[in-house]
Parts: structure tokens; C-alpha cells; sequence
């Protein structure tokens, strides 16, 4: 059990560090004011506009970074501070919570993958921890049960390997968007991708967090005594 409380140390650390630089990126470029003066919402309802998007509505949520595009109710949340702020990291939260909405007004299969599997993790996500415990405490004499385990925690490990390329394709279409709707100009432009490249890198964390936790939960169960 001591490497499983190692790695989840080390990715705890380093996904610290990387939250740490994300809102230290977010705090220093939402003191720069975007050329154009445009509040988020006005730049989430005009990419929405722009991308005949017009059953979405934007609004706004409390809370910092909990910015978020809900597909189900159809709505761009922006935080208070993303909503009505005038800057680039606003600009770049608002765009890319719209490059979700994009994504799924035009069928995009890792976005359409990454909803089938929602109702498969959430089962998983409840069960898997109690499995992998008492499938680590059996493991001689029950093996199936860590096996059990190991396949419910896959599911949430490709969950998050699938959010990758979501996450990163909705920044992509963002920066396309506001660099070709002159939103922001080339310096704040480039902060806007800094923000997005930084918002990315937790998924890169989570991912791996993920991925070296069922390496690790394998190669307990391969190692077993028959």
C-alpha cells in the first residue's frame, strides 16, 4: 500500500504546482485589458453567434474557476470575475467554455465518447476504491476481486485520457476564434494561449496521476502469489 500513498503524493505536489501557476497566470493577465473592451459574456455570446450557435445561453456562476459549458441544460457558466471581466484571461476562459458548446453543436467524437461513458464512470468512481482495497487485501486468495477493481479504474483512467483531447481541441478553436474575430490583439493573444496551455496541463496531471496509479494496481495484481 506504500506506493500507491507515493504516487499519490508526488502527483498531489505537482499538481499543486501547476494549480499555483494557472492562477498565477489568470491573476497577472486579468490585469490586462483586452483591446477590444469586451466582457466575457460579450465574447461568449459572440463566438456563439458566430458559430450559429443560438440555443445556448451564457451566464454566470459563483465561485473562481468554475467556469464550465453544462450540455445538458445548454449554458455557458462563466464565473463572476470571467463574466464581467474586460481582460485576456476572461477572454480566454469565455472562448474556450464556447469552444465546448462548439464542440457539441457539431458532434465532436471525443466530446460525443466522453458523455456516453458519464453514467459508466459515475458507477465506477463508487465502487472501485472499496474493490481495490479489499481486492489488495485478498489478492492471494481472491484475485478476481482486484481484477474487478483494476477494470472499474481503467474506465475512470480512459475518462481521463479522453477529456485530453476535448479540452485541448476547445482551446484550439478558441485562440482560431479570437485571433480571426480581432478580439484580442498579438500580445494579449498570446497570454490568452499561455492561460489555456496552463488550464490544460491539470488534465496532463490528472491523466497521469491516473495512468501510473493502474500501472501500479496491475503490477500488484501480476505480482501475486498463486
Amino acid at each position: 500500500m506504500l506506493g500507491i500513498y507515493v504516487i499519490s503524493i508526488a502527483f498531489m505536489l505537482i499538481g499543486w504546482l501547476v494549480s499555483g501557476q494557472l492562477k498565477r497566470r489568470f491573476t497577472r493577465y486579468a490585469q490586462t485589458p483586452i483591446s477590444s473592451g469586451m466582457s466575457g459574456q460579450e465574447i461568449a455570446e459572440k463566438m456563439l453567434r458566430d458559430s450559429s450557435i443560438f440555443d445556448v445561453k451564457v451566464i454566470s456562476v459563483q465561485g473562481q474557476l468554475t467556469d464550465h459549458y453544462n450540455p445538458l441544460e445548454k449554458t455557458v457558466n462563466l464565473s463572476h470575475d470571467v463574466y464581467y471581466g474586460r481582460n485576456a484571461a476572461a477572454a480566454a476562459v469565455a472562448a474556450h467554455e464556447c469552444g465546448h458548446a462548439v464542440q457539441h453543436a457539431r458532434a465532436y467524437h471525443f466530446l460525443k465518447l466522453r458523455s456516453a461513458l458519464v453514467p459508466v464512470v459515475s458507477f465506477a468512481s463508487h465502487w472501485m476504491h472499496w474493490i481495490l482495497l479489499g481486492g489488495i487485501l485478498t489478492v492471494n486468495t481472491f484475485p478476481q476481486l482486484l481484477l474487478a477493481g483494476i477494470c472499474l479504474f481503467a474506465m475512470t483512467t480512459a475518462f481521463s485520457l479522453i477529456t485530453l483531447p476535448v479540452e485541448f481541441d476547445a482551446s484550439k478553436r478558441a485562440l482560431i476564434w479570437l485571433e480571426s474575430a480581432r478580439i484580442t490583439n498579438s500580445m494579449e493573444h498570446e497570454q490568452s494561449k499561455d492561460a489555456l496551455w496552463w488550464a490544460a496541463m491539470t488534465y496532463v496531471v490528472a491523466a497521469l496521476s491516473a495512468i501510473a496509479t493502474l500501472m501500479y494496481y496491475v503490477l500488484i495484481y501480476m505480482g501475486r502469489r498463486d
